[in-house]
């Protein structure tokens, strides 16, 4: 049984400023809450990709609410010490800050200790409008699944100038209004380890290299249980046949060391 402290937003701060690197993982239920916060895992993502690993969608988007309250819920129940933070899911933010609230709100009391939003630029009303009301937000930047389909599919961002730029601006931005980390996916190394380093806050990467603060993967992907082919950048912690339990706890320990991920391994 797990003697840590519970994960706070000061402690997940202090992680940051002390440069020690932060382990998060997916998670959708009650029981891999129990096995990833034993493990040692910081951050259990409640992310909509459920959609996509639990529900067989091709695209998280015909993710509710009502869903993700239920696995937040799930999630809640079997944690005890990891910082939980549940996807806000397509729809459920887009129209106006208030709506943003509403369902915040509602993740929140679900057990939630933050919330994550996809997107630049329009969404830094709604995280400056939630900071300001006590629920911590957490942006994500790069490839935005609840984009996928304006961005062409899963394909790497920020090859371009322009593009570096943008990132680059909208991180800050989401910073200043408030957001205390930030998810950046699919990038070129180099782009993210410059959008951390101009950042007074921790930005966890998923195919974005070893420069962030930390790194999340789906965890069913970085356990080997695919029905297709993984991300290149994912790495199957399982594959030594040793247990669930010892791959999730050699994945916190090669995300804290830095011997995961690859900057040469990116993409889909």
């Amino acid at each position: 049984m797990t003697t840590r402290k519970n994960m706070t937003l000061h402690r997940f701060r202090a992680m940051h400023a002390a440069g020690e690197k932060i382990a998060m993982l997916t998670c959708y239920d009650a029981l891999f809450a129990r096995v990833l916060d034993e493990a040692g895992v910081d951050a259990l993502l409640v992310g909509d990709s459920l959609g996509m690993v639990l529900h067989g969608r091709d695209t998280t988007l015909p993710v509710t609410m009502d869903q993700m309250v239920y696995h937040t819920e799930c999630v809640a129940r079997g944690n005890r010490t990891a910082w939980i933070i549940a996807d806000m899911p397509f729809g459920s933010y887009q129209e106006s800050p208030e709506q943003a609230m509403r369902n915040a709100v509602r993740l929140m009391q679900a057990g939630a200790h933050m919330v994550k939003v996809e997107g630049g630029g329009w969404t830094v009303p709604v995280v400056r409008a939630l900071v300001q009301r006590s629920i911590p937000v957490c942006g994500h930047l790069g490839f935005t699944p609840q984009s996928v389909y304006m961005l062409g599919g899963y394909r790497i961002q920020g090859r371009e100038e322009a593009a570096v730029a943008t990132m680059r601006a909208q991180a800050k931005e989401l910073a200043a209004a408030g957001a205390d980390c930030l998810v950046l996916e699919l990038m070129p190394a180099a782009v993210a380890r410059a959008v951390t380093q101009d950042l007074p806050v921790p930005t966890i990467g998923i195919g974005a290299g070893s420069g962030c603060s930390g790194q999340v993967l789906v965890l069913h992907d970085m356990l080997g249980l695919t029905t297709g082919t993984p991300p290149r950048f994912v790495r199957n912690f399982l594959a030594q046949g040793e247990g669930i339990d010892a791959a999730i706890r050699q994945y916190v320990a090669d995300v804290k060391s830095g011997r995961f991920p690859d900057d040469n391994v990116h993409g889909y």
